[in-house]
């Protein structure tokens, strides 16, 4: 059984049908495309399609783009499912997943299965993370999350402050400085990646991260890639991002100093956290955060495997490529465990 249907869920059912195993990939979203339906307007990925592949069949190129539109995504892992003829009942919620003797129970708001193994793919995308800033309630302006941010053009002419220090701050930052009034604020100094580092070389150094080789992960090489429009916003001189605000006010922010500043919205581009709530009867000392594993196996329940979540389960495995990597590795071991038991 794989819960989920996006990039890490399609993998795990390619491997899966190509080992002739018995599976069904339940998806909560009513059409394919996981996540990657959901992304604002101008998102693209960090590299050429040829880079992005999830197993079996590369991603054709664009017609007039270097870097993939979210909509040429879609497309992809739309024919993807198709052309492998993916076992995908949707849409199906998965509402919990607990022991059930030998086998788990999967409870779903279409009904019940029961399962051997049971891969998560469900990403993180529905969790979104902000922190617990004081003066969240009082503030009377506008907040969302990178979830709910679709174009520049709402804040065209207001005073905006993007938190984040991130990918999604950054190319954000960008579209919207040329519309608003924008300030970028980070918990952390920002860590910029040099300019001729895009999606090619972070395949690489994932894929030699992957095979066990020496030297750090993508992550040493800095979390914002100098994608276009960040490189076009560092040279208007708007890429200088402020020390974290200490609070929000009803009419904006209190800086550290003490002064305050008006503004009318704040973008919260601060990450995401697993979406896991549909294994809490399986991981009963589970917290927000990493679940304990061997490889993508998780410790405390030998019948459960996590995909996609982040580098916790596997190099790079939140990405598309590396998703097909963490994929293969898991249906690997199911295969034998099942081997075992027959």
């Amino acid at each position: 059984m794989v819960v989920g249907g996006g990039q890490a869920g399609l993998a795990a059912g390619y491997y899966l049908r190509r080992a002739g195993l018995d599976y069904v990939i339940l998806d909560a979203h009513s059409r394919p495309g996981g996540a990657w339906q959901h992304g604002w307007n101008s998102l693209r990925l960090f590299s050429p399609a040829e880079y992005s592949p999830l197993p079996g069949w590369g991603m054709p190129r664009q017609d007039g783009e270097e870097f993939p539109t979210a909509g040429h995504v879609v497309d992809y892992l739309r024919t993807y499912e198709r052309r492998y003829d993916l076992r995908v009942r949707r849409p199906v919620r998965v509402r919990e997943v607990r022991p059930a003797g030998e086998r788990l129970a999967v409870e779903t708001d279409a009904g019940s299965w029961m399962a051997r193994y049971v891969i998560s793919a469900t990403g993180t995308w529905e969790c979104p993370y902000v922190p617990d800033i004081p003066g969240r309630e009082e503030f009377t302006g506008r907040q969302l999350h990178t979830v709910h941010y679709a174009s520049p053009e709402e804040f065209r002419g207001q005073r905006v402050v993007v938190v984040g220090g991130g990918n999604s701050a950054a190319q954000i930052l960008a579209e919207v400085s040329r519309v608003a009034d924008a300030t970028w604020v980070t918990l952390r100094p920002a860590r910029f990646m040099p300019d001729d580092v895009d999606g090619r070389v972070l395949f690489g150094v994932a894929t030699r991260k992957a095979a066990g080789g020496a030297g750090g992960g993508v992550s040493d090489l800095g979390d914002i890639v100098m994608v276009p429009s960040v490189r076009e916003a560092r040279e208007r001189g708007v890429l200088q991002p402020r020390s974290m605000f200490v609070r929000l006010t009803d009419r904006g922010v209190r800086w550290a100093d003490g002064a305050e500043q008006p503004y009318d919205a704040v973008i919260w581009c601060t990450g995401f956290e697993p979406n896991l709530t549909h294994l809490a009867p399986l991981l009963r000392g589970w917290r927000q955060g990493k679940v304990a594993t061997e490889g993508t196996r998780s410790v405390d329940e030998t019948r459960l495997y996590l995909l996609g979540y982040g580098d916790w389960t596997g190099p790079a495995s939140a990405t598309l490529v590396g998703a097909g990597r963490t994929a293969k590795a898991t249906v690997t071991d199911i295969a034998f465990r099942l081997q075992g038991q027959s």
